[in-house]
């Protein structure tokens, strides 16, 4: 059966999106072989290379940053109008993506999920785990979760969480081997667990707070991971201190398996909010999901 024009675009969006036939195909539905064979009769038939293609990555070309930019919002806008066609069912349904780090799966989404799935059947939530900032337009996603200090203007924000802060914390065992800090400087006396930011790629300099005064600890240790829940793991396992939110810290702390130490130098943030672009239209789907993390005091 012959591809239409329509099918052939589609294609090639997925490919210049996703930036790999790998990806695109998996999307679609389709071998890798079969998209790349679909792609080079397209551009035969434009007379324009559309496909950069090298042995490890493919991008678009100029003409196909000009097709991207200029077909892309149309087929958006398609998608958005046929996802609003659930209006018309008597229950919301379709696929929510959200982007969010491991410990938010935990902290924000577990709490509610259980009950959310059950109320709505025919709603698939996919949580997209990634512990930097994603940029959720250009992958596609309906939303994400950041820090209320992180948010872009020209995104909604719609907060799901109450303020938390850090906690310096270390077991019981490792505290009797070291005399526990009592300022940030004595942090340079201990095996620290540090934590690797995924988008900038240095490690996170701690940040402590008190009386007004602001400090960015640089700390060393033995072991460097690049998301929190591993970080609190190994302080569990009496690697030695790790600073990681409250929320996560605070069921050991109460059981006694860990110890906090600088309470007075945690600084409170600003709680998770949920964010999507102002410009698009929510789903059925998407305002119950947004309704039912909605942060109540």
């Amino acid at each position: 059966m012959a591809r239409s024009p329509i099918d052939d675009m589609q294609a090639f969006l997925a490919v210049a999106r996703e930036r790999s036939f790998t990806r695109a195909a998996a999307q679609l539905g389709v071998t890798p072989s079969a998209l790349s064979h679909s792609m080079k009769g397209l551009e035969e038939r434009l007379g324009l290379r559309l496909l950069s293609r090298t042995t490890r990555s493919v991008s678009p070309t100029e003409a196909g940053e000009r097709l991207l930019r200029s077909i892309g919002p149309h087929f958006e806008h398609i998608e958005a109008e046929i996802a609003a066609l659930s209006d018309f069912r008597d229950r919301p349904a379709g696929t929510i993506r959200v982007s969010c780090g491991d410990s938010v799966v935990e902290a924000v989404f577990r709490p509610v999920l259980k009950s959310f799935l059950a109320q709505y059947p025919d709603i698939t939530v996919e949580l997209a785990i990634d512990n930097g900032f994603v940029d959720i337009v250009e992958q596609r996603l309906d939303a994400g979760v950041r820090l209320g200090e992180a948010l872009s203007k020209d995104m909604i924000a719609v907060r799901i969480g109450p303020d938390w802060r850090f906690t310096v914390v270390g077991t019981p065992e490792y505290f009797g081997r070291r005399s526990p800090p009592e300022t940030p400087q004595d942090l340079t006396n201990h095996k620290c667990i540090n934590l690797r930011l995924t988008t900038a790629g240095g490690l996170y300099a701690w940040e402590l707070r008190k009386d007004g005064r602001e400090l960015n600890v640089r700390v060393e240790g033995q072991l460097i991971f690049n998301s929190i829940l591993p970080a609190l793991s190994a302080a569990l396992d009496g690697h030695g201190l790790a600073n990681v939110p409250e929320y996560m810290s605070r069921p050991y702390i109460e059981r006694g398996e860990l110890v906090e130490v600088l309470a007075d130098w945690s600084p409170t943030w600003q709680g998770f909010h949920l964010y999507y672009p102002n410009r698009r239209q929510p789903s059925p789907a998407f305002t119950a999901f947004v309704e039912a993390l909605r942060y109540r005091v």
